[in-house]
C-alpha cells in the first residue's frame, strides 16, 4: 500500500499509545500506577451533568449545529474568556472578536493552523512543547523550529533564544502556558518580555494555547502577553476547551478566539472536514452556569496541591531534590533522566559533546520502569526534551504517593 509522505512522517501519539498500553496490562490483570494520563479523576459538575440530561430529549441535539457552534454558546465563551482575563474587547480598537467551537482543542490547534500556515512557513515551538505541535505544522507543510529550554531553568525558554531563531519566514509561533509537559507557568516578567519580543514582529501571529489556564494551584494565576500589551490579541488565536478545568475529555468540545477574519478562515476548513460540533453538548453548555466552575475546581486544585507537596517530599526523602523543581499549573512534571543514578546504566557512562548529539534513552527507560516497577510515564522526548520522562499528578493520593515513591526508588536504586 502506498501512502501519503504526508501521513509517513506523522508520527503516532505517544501518551494515547502508552495509556493503551496501561489501560491492556490492567485489564489483562497486571496492577498498572498509570501516570501517563492527561485527565482528572473527577466527574464534571453535577449542574453540567443534568444539563445534559435535560437535553436529551429534544430533536435539536441530535441534528447539525451551526459550522463556527451554536452563536449563543459562542458569545457566552467570549463573555466568559474577557471575564476570566480581565479584559475589555470592547475598547481595543480594530479588534472583532470572534469564536468558532470545535471537537475539541486539539481540532482547533489543527484549524488554527491550517488557517495561517502555509507550506514552507516557519513556526516556532517553545521546548517543552505538547506532542501534537510539530506534527500539525508538518502535516499542513510547515517547518517546525524548535526553541529549547532547560530543567535548571525550570524549562522556561529564553526570549533571547526566541529572537534568534525568528526570520523573513517565520509565520507564527505557539506558546502553551500554563504547560504540558513541565507543569509550569511562564512567569509574568516572561509574558511582559515575550509581549515586547513579539510588538517588534507586527507579522508574526502567536498561537496561545491556554486550555490548562483555570488548572493553576499555587499563586500566581497565569498572565499573558495579551494582557500587557491589548493590542496583540489582533494577530493572536486563543485555543481552549472544555478538556480540563470542566473534567471533560471525552465530550470533544475546544474553541479558539481571534479576529473575526481568522476565525472566519477555520470555519473554512471546519466545514469541509468536521461541520459543525457537537449539539447535545453545545446545548448543555449554554444551560450550564460557567460561574460554578470556580468551586468545582476547589477540591480539584487542592487535589493537584497535595500530589504536588508528595512529590516534593518523595523527590526529598529518596535523595533526589537536584531533579526536582516547583509545578504550579496543569498536572504534569518532567523528570530529567540525566540527573539519576538510573541514566549512567543506560548511557554507560557515555557524556554528550552537545544536546543536539546527545542520544535519547527516554523510551528504554520508561519501559524499563513499567517492567520492573508497574508505573507507567511518558518519554519525555516526544515532548522536545531527549532523556526525560513525563509523569501526570492526576492519580488517586495514596494511589499517587506509592506510584511516585516506585517511580523515585528506581531512579536512585541504580
Amino acid at each position: 500500500m502506498l501512502l501519503s509522505s504526508r501521513v509517513k512522517d506523522v508520527a503516532e501519539s505517544i501518551t494515547f499509545k502508552l495509556n493503551e498500553r496501561a489501560i491492556n496490562l490492567n485489564e489483562s490483570g497486571q496492577h498498572v500506577y498509570n501516570l501517563t494520563a492527561g485527565q482528572l479523576p473527577f466527574k464534571p459538575h453535577p449542574a453540567f451533568i443534568e444539563s445534559i440530561n435535560s437535553e436529551l430529549n429534544f430533536l435539536k441535539s441530535y441534528q447539525y449545529s451551526p459550522i463556527l457552534g451554536f452563536k449563543e454558546l459562542r458569545e457566552k465563551f467570549i463573555r466568559y474568556f474577557e471575564r476570566q482575563r480581565n479584559l475589555d474587547l470592547g475598547k481595543i480598537q480594530g479588534l472583532d472578536f470572534d469564536c468558532i467551537i470545535s471537537n475539541g482543542a486539539k481540532h482547533s490547534m489543527y484549524n488554527t493552523i491550517g488557517s495561517l500556515v502555509d507550506p514552507g512557513d516557519e513556526v516556532i515551538i517553545l521546548s517543552p512543547f505538547w506532542i501534537a505541535y510539530p506534527e500539525i505544522v508538518k502535516l499542513w507543510g510547515g517547518v517546525p523550529l524548535i526553541v529549547p529550554s532547560r530543567p535548571f531553568d525550570a524549562f522556561i525558554p529564553p526570549i533571547e533564544e526566541i529572537k534568534r531563531v525568528l526570520t523573513k519566514r517565520t509565520k507564527a509561533i505557539i506558546i502553551n502556558c500554563p504547560n504540558n509537559p513541565s507543569g509550569i507557568c511562564y512567569p509574568k516578567k516572561w509574558m511582559e518580555d515575550f509581549a515586547k519580543l513579539v510588538s517588534d514582529y507586527p507579522d508574526l501571529f502567536i498561537i496561545s494555547d491556554e486550555i490548562y489556564y483555570e488548572l493553576y494551584y499555587f499563586d500566581p494565576k497565569p498572565v499573558f502577553f495579551y494582557q500587557i500589551n491589548p493590542e496583540l490579541l489582533k494577530r493572536t488565536i486563543i485555543v481552549d476547551g472544555i478538556s480540563k478545568a470542566f473534567a471533560s475529555t471525552g465530550l470533544r468540545i475546544g474553541f479558539a478566539f481571534g479576529n473575526k477574519e481568522f476565525i472566519n478562515a477555520q470555519g473554512k476548513i471546519q466545514s469541509q472536514t468536521t461541520s459543525g460540533p457537537n449539539s447535545l453538548i453545545q446545548r448543555a453548555l449554554m444551560n450550564f452556569d460557567f460561574n460554578k466552575i470556580e468551586e468545582f475546581l476547589v477540591p480539584i486544585r487542592s487535589h493537584l496541591r497535595k500530589n504536588a507537596n508528595t512529590m516534593r517530599e518523595v523527590f526529598k526523602a529518596k535523595n533526589l531534590s537536584h531533579c526536582w523543581y516547583q509545578t504550579n499549573a496543569a498536572f504534569y512534571f518532567l523528570i530529567d533522566f540525566k540527573q539519576t543514578s538510573v541514566f549512567l546504566r543506560f548511557s554507560k557512562g557515555e557524556d554528550a559533546k552537545n544536546e543536539e548529539s546527545e542520544k535519547d534513552y527516554s523510551a528504554l527507560i520508561c519501559e524499563d520502569l513499567l517492567e520492573k516497577t508497574g508505573v507507567a510515564i511518558v518519554p519525555g522526548s516526544d515532548f522536545g526534551v531527549k532523556n526525560s520522562g513525563r509523569l501526570s499528578l492526576v492519580l488517586e493520593e495514596g494511589a499517587f504517593t506509592e506510584a511516585v515513591t516506585r517511580v523515585c526508588t528506581y531512579l536512585s536504586n541504580h
